[in-house]
């Protein structure tokens, strides 16, 4: 049981800085445009 007073807390932090991530990825923008890169690796601009 005193192992859970160490465990429960890491996995909240480690939740929280994935939540964290997340909220970071939205906020610069980089779910915009999911088609585009679907596309672009098969367009041959070359």
């Amino acid at each position: 049981m005193n192992v859970l007073v160490i465990l429960i807390p890491v996995s909240l932090a480690l939740g929280g800085l994935a939540l964290a991530g997340f909220l970071w990825t939205i906020r610069s923008d980089q779910y915009d445009d999911p088609d585009g890169d679907a596309w672009r690796i098969l367009n041959d601009d070359d």
